[in-house]
């Protein structure tokens, strides 16, 4: 039988679902895959489960991520994209559906999901259901969001370690803004996209330092992987198999590696499987 092990970024297309119009940017057509390619990709790597972000493409329409997590047979749950003055309805509708959070991106949006009309609510119904905000951001994006996440105590789940400055090391605002959250203790770090901030490329040595600090102040039972497939908006390839490598030097315990992949998504996401 299969070890249960998720992967927990990534994102799904479809022919069937139109884009949104005037979004941030259009995949290209080899940096998109279906819900079954991901689970193919699942299957070829010896992983069982996954957590689906919805893709920016679709904006608020998020039936392509609602319909593979309905397909999957319990393997894949999802955070959405919503929109300010959701009902309390509609949200728990997602719930029901297997959403455990929604997005929010300061790369794409700057500061506008947290300041527009309504967010403050949405801020409060994400708290009230116990749901993960979950923040994509670079650089020292997070530093300026900061002051809301505070005052909103909201669960908050990072993407990409924060896709830090390498060149500024562990200080610099935005990644000393992470480790805050971690050291909070009830939010998730996800070590996922080294690509996405090294300068070195594979086998991307040059994130080291930021990994470990994360895995320090978020602790093994609020660290997640991912693997960003089917990796948009990169200028060059990228395969599964060598970022996923990189757990093996970043974790070398088997029993540290199977808290980040099980254990600890499990019980944040709900997955169920054998352990």
């Amino acid at each position: 039988m299969m070890t249960p092990a998720a992967d927990c970024h990534a994102h799904v297309f479809g022919p069937g679902y139109a884009f949104a119009p005037d979004i941030p940017y259009v995949p290209q057509p080899t940096q998109r895959g279906t819900s079954a390619q991901f689970l193919a990709v699942l299957d070829a790597h010896g992983l069982t489960h996954g957590l689906l972000v919805a893709a920016q493409p679709y904006l608020y329409d998020n039936r392509c991520l609602l319909d593979a997590i309905a397909a999957s047979a319990g393997r894949l749950k999802g955070v959405a994209l919503v929109r300010p003055g959701s009902t309390e309805r509609e949200l728990t509708a997602l719930r029901e559906a297997g959403v455990v959070g929604i997005r929010f991106n300061l790369t794409s949006f700057g500061m506008r999901e947290f300041t527009e009309p309504g967010a403050d609510r949405l801020l409060a119904q994400i708290h009230e259901m116990d749901w993960f905000l979950q923040i994509h951001c670079e650089g020292d994006e997070l530093a300026a969001a900061m002051p809301i996440l505070r005052r909103a105590g909201v669960r908050v789940m990072l993407d990409h370690f924060g896709r830090p400055e390498i060149a500024n090391g562990l200080a610099q605002p935005g990644f000393a803004a992470l480790l805050e959250l971690g050291r909070a203790g009830r939010n998730v770090v996800k070590l996922s996209g080294p690509f996405r901030c090294s300068r070195e490329g594979y086998p991307y040595r040059d994130v080291d330092p930021f990994i470990a600090a994360a895995i320090d102040a978020y602790t093994l039972d609020r660290c997640v992987w991912g693997s960003d497939w089917p990796f948009v908006r990169m200028d060059e390839r990228v395969d599964y198999g060598p970022p996923f490598a990189c757990l093996r030097r970043w974790l070398p315990a088997e029993e540290d590696r199977h808290s980040v992949l099980w254990r600890t998504p499990a019980r944040l996401f709900g997955f169920d499987g054998m352990d």
